[in-house]
């Protein structure tokens, strides 16, 4: 109950910065002549990102996804499930149930990733598009927990020992 609540109250917070960040980036929509993300501007800017404000979220955040990463792969390994990668691929059987998995466990962490990419873009572009923290805040999660948990599972397996 007491998670659910908290991702309640992220999912509150990042709905509420994304509704405030809309009426601005739809000015530099207008202003710019079409969409900021996967333009030439979004690519310049992501370096600045690097350097700018929350920049320590870059680490903060893969790191986490790898952990949660690591702890679901070796639960698979022990529950006998394929790696992840190939069991959302190759096993339709498992698909589900480790989507599921992934959902619980990203959940918080994606919230916070997008909530820290509008705030960190408002303080280092001076406006935020929601389009690009919907694409930023959850690479950086997304992948490395995939990795993490696929890796994991391999290392971890009974019969590799």
């Amino acid at each position: 109950m007491r998670g659910s609540r908290l991702t309640w109250v992220l999912a509150a917070c990042t709905l509420a910065v994304l509704v405030a960040a809309a009426p601005g980036a739809l000015r530099d929509t207008w202003e710019r002549g079409g969409l900021y993300l996967f333009s030439w501007e979004f690519f310049q800017d992501l370096p600045r990102r690097l350097t700018g404000p929350g920049r320590f979220r870059f680490i903060l955040q893969p790191i986490v996804a790898v952990l949660l990463g690591v702890r679901a792969g070796r639960a698979d390994a022990r529950a006998g499930r394929p790696p992840y990668v190939l069991a959302l691929i190759a096993h339709p059987q498992h698909r589900r149930q480790m989507l599921a998995e992934t959902g619980r466990a990203l959940v918080n962490i994606v919230l916070v990733g997008i909530l820290l990419d509008v705030v960190s873009q408002w303080l280092i572009l001076g406006v935020a598009h929601p389009g690009a923290a919907f694409v930023v805040g959850p690479v950086l999660i997304a992948s490395p927990y995939t990795v993490a948990r696929a890796a994991s599972n391999r290392i971890a397996r009974p019969g590799r020992r």
